[in-house]
């Protein structure tokens, strides 16, 4: 199976977007085209980052994503998307799949899937933060073709960096304050799979690299390591020589009754806690990995995480 050459990125500037751009990037030489699809107000905003995307020989293409003729424009000549859009815009992907199945020239679309799981169980039909997701599936699986257009889902489980840190607010959420020595655990809470956001750019570069069977019309469910918050915590501590924290934990029942009051106040941070309970539930472990069919690509472990938050705080 042919592999991607002319490739467009929607979200490209954003937070995870801009670590699969740059691993893009890094296999240039591989690729014919790469462009990304911005806003107006994007290209007024962030002129500098988008003038040095130019000089990388990035196609920066300018226009309202709700405006149909200028997606039709932009995806002339491209046989692969990319989206990177955040969680508030997931819906927007759908018109452009509409538009990515009747392109003569786009095959394959990957969306903005990067995170949990949202069909690890039977529960999960049912989770809130999963709907939109769910939404976009069912638009791909169903009602699209697999003759005009196929797809992958890069899905990674939580962000490793994300997953460090202590939730203004709702600290017994868990997480790891490196500079107060102080970290909060989950009760019960057993084994975790992370993947690190240069991770998540690594994981979607070699998914194109990799076209197959196998890896097309596929939930590709991938991550950089697994561990545990005790496994984290003693981490820390071996890397600072042992210095004593304050560690305390949480029970999964407290964290239910945070997660259902947050939704019921309609706090923007429901979604990070029932994305944690989800994660402390078990949520991210799949039965296998998929790294070895896209190449089985160099990705970081835990000490190398550790060390890297680490230095953060010291530079803070």
């Amino acid at each position: 199976m042919s592999l991607a050459k002319n490739i467009l990125l929607f979200g490209a500037t954003g937070t995870i977007g801009t670590y699969i751009l740059n691993a893009i990037l890094s296999s240039r030489p591989q690729f014919n085209r790469i462009a990304i699809f911005t806003s107006p107000h994007t290209a007024s905003t962030k002129a500098p980052q988008l003038n040095k995307l130019k000089e990388q020989g990035v196609e920066v293409i300018v226009g309202n994503i709700e405006d149909e003729n200028t997606v039709k424009a932009a995806y002339e000549g491209i046989d692969t998307v990319v989206s990177a859009l955040g969680r508030n815009a997931l819906a927007q992907q759908i018109p452009l799949i509409r538009l990515a199945a009747a392109s003569s020239s786009v095959k394959w679309f990957l969306p903005s899937e990067y995170g949990t799981d949202i069909k690890y169980g039977p529960s999960s039909a049912n989770e809130k933060p999963h709907q939109l997701k769910l939404k976009v599936r069912a638009y791909l699986e169903d009602e699209i073709s697999r003759d005009d257009l196929a797809y992958s889902y890069v899905v990674t489980g939580p962000f490793a960096e994300m997953y460090l840190n202590l939730l203004p607010g709702f600290e017994e959420a868990g997480g790891w304050d490196v500079k107060a020595r102080r970290a909060v655990l989950l009760e019960g809470e057993g084994e975790i799979s992370l993947t690190t956001m240069k991770d998540v750019g690594i994981l979607v570069l070699n998914t194109l690299l990799h076209a197959t069977t196998e890896t097309r019309n596929a939930a590709l469910c991938v991550n950089s390591f697994t561990t545990s918050p005790d496994k984290i915590q003693a981490e820390f501590e071996r890397q600072l020589g042992g210095q004593p924290w304050q560690v305390s934990r949480t029970s999964l029942a407290r964290l239910r009754e945070s997660e259902a009051a947050a939704w019921e106040a309609g706090k923007p941070a429901a979604t990070v806690l029932t994305l944690r309970r989800i994660w402390a539930e078990g949520g991210t472990l799949y039965a296998k990995r998929a790294n070895g069919l896209i190449g089985e690509p160099k990705v970081m472990g835990l000490e190398e995480v550790v060390a890297n938050e680490i230095e953060r705080v010291s530079k803070l």
